[in-house]
């Protein structure tokens, strides 16, 4: 499959109201979902994935499936028309990234293989491990270290 980056570019839009920018999103996860199950038109049989035979992926599509469903739960309650816009945008920017085969295969493993739930933890939880990961130190060039 060749480059073609204006393949599945789109104009920035911005919503007026929430139900238009639920509309666009809908249709951004026709857009991932779509190009997960592709039919081939001649035979009407389900072909294989996209996603999957463009980068050589080991894992199945329904991981990718459900991946791809998990991330747009995540945003599912977000009321904002221009956050919504926003989140769009980004997930356009990594569809045409991944569909013109600019991401490589690390990068996509490394998306849907993470685990984006993270548990809280409690200050002593922190203390006990030796660690606190929300204190970091900021090194700056006027620091020498000994």
């Amino acid at each position: 499959m060749t480059t073609i980056p204006s393949r599945l570019s789109r104009p920035v839009t911005i919503s007026l109201s929430l139900l238009e920018a639920r509309a666009r999103a809908r249709a951004m996860y026709r857009d991932w979902y779509r190009c997960l199950i592709c039919v081939d038109k001649t035979s009407y049989q389900l072909k294989a994935p996209e996603i999957v035979t463009i980068h050589g992926l080991t894992i199945p599509p329904a991981l990718i499936r459900s991946r791809i469903r998990a991330e747009f739960e995540r945003h599912r309650y977000v009321q904002d028309p221009a956050v919504i816009d926003i989140l769009l945008q980004k997930s356009r920017q990594s569809f045409q990234e991944v569909m013109n085969a600019w991401s490589q295969e690390s990068h996509i493993l490394g998306v849907i293989l993470k685990d984006k739930t993270k548990e809280p933890k409690t200050f002593l939880q922190k203390f006990y491990e030796g660690r606190d990961e929300d204190a970091v130190l900021v090194a700056s060039p006027q620091t020498s270290y000994p």
